[in-house]
């Protein structure tokens, strides 16, 4: 039996722009460097940037004054900059520049006094991070729908100024259908040009979508925190794929490859390279005979580092 690795999978171009900020910053200014909030959503990689020095908080109230900090690739609220900007603090943004075109959409939309709805998880940074962006000295609100139902029931003052968005990371089908209800009861609802969610997020369901149909067993490498990792696994589990999230090797139950007719891998957008090459050897232990990669995309896109650490040189 062989298994068929999903291409692309792992790490987007949001993501590795973010994990070069911390280790640059890090090779630049020396430890600690003070991260708000994990920043990407992956187990491994957080346990490696914690170990070269850098120190996760949840609040900026846990960073020292006179310190760096780095906000994460989630976003963070208008009310998180304003306080690093009082506390004078040295700040790098990791923030996905995809993240970023949501947060100046809702600026946007809050300037012109709109009633706008933001299409996500409630209590994932994103979100937060978005919602914090809306401005209601203009005279909008910003309402957050969360599934179908919410779009059946959600109350708009002005049907005629309505807009949404989305978090970057849902699923695109859910998310196509919460949008076809709230155009059905809204009809003036005005969105983005261009649909929310990230480029990497849609291609690895795509990729998810053609495995799935083929595979019986479908890993997704990634952490439980992760919303496009779990993303994936309900994607494969919803066609008909049994599927679990594993953050690593050692979580594979032999039992469900030994169950399998046909298995494929792969891993969220915060997922590394080197924790799926030891998923795939431990299938190979478990008697899978060889591991192939499926044609699938090719991604080209690339985010810069900001420019203070892209310029620096060290001595």
């Amino acid at each position: 039996m062989q298994a068929t690795l999903a291409n692309p999978r792992g790490f987007c171009a949001g993501v590795d722009r973010a994990i070069d900020i911390v280790n640059r910053a890090l090779e630049i200014f020396g430890a600690p460097v003070y991260v708000r909030h994990e920043v990407v959503h992956n187990k491994t990689v957080v346990d490696d940037l914690k170990s070269r020095g850098a120190v996760f908080v949840d609040e900026l109230d846990e960073v020292p004054d006179n310190t760096i900090v780095i906000f994460s690739a989630h976003g963070v609220s208008r009310a998180v900059r304003d306080e690093a900007a009082r506390r004078k603090l040295k700040v790098f943004d990791a923030t996905c520049p995809l993240v970023t075109k949501v947060h100046l959409e809702v600026l946007k939309f809050s300037a012109e006094g709109r009633e706008c709805i933001l299409i996500g998880h409630a209590g994932h940074p994103e979100v937060d991070g978005t919602m914090g962006q809306f401005d209601r000295t203009c005279g909008g609100v910003m309402k957050l729908v969360q599934d179908e139902q919410d779009a059946r029931m959600i109350v708009i003052d002005d049907p005629k100024s309505v807009s949404f968005v989305t978090q970057t990371t849902l699923s695109m089908d859910d998310t196509a259908r919460i949008i076809d209800i709230l155009r059905g009861r809204f009809p003036d609802i005005q969105g983005p040009r261009k649909d929310d969610i990230c480029y990497a997020t849609q291609n690895r369901q795509d990729a998810v979508k053609r495995l799935a149909l083929e595979h019986d067993l479908v890993l997704v490498v990634g952490s439980p925190n992760s919303s496009n990792s779990n993303r994936l696994r309900e994607l494969a589990e919803r066609l008909g794929s049994k599927s679990y999230l594993i953050d690593g090797p050692e979580q594979i139950d032999s039992s469900w490859v030994k169950e399998a007719n046909a298995v494929a891998v792969t891993a969220g957008a915060s997922a590394p390279e080197n924790v799926v090459q030891a998923v795939c050897d431990r299938l190979r232990e478990l008697g899978i005979d060889t591991v192939v990669q499926e044609d699938g995309v090719t991604e080209s896109i690339q985010f810069s580092l900001p420019k203070e650490l892209k310029l620096h040189v060290v001595d």
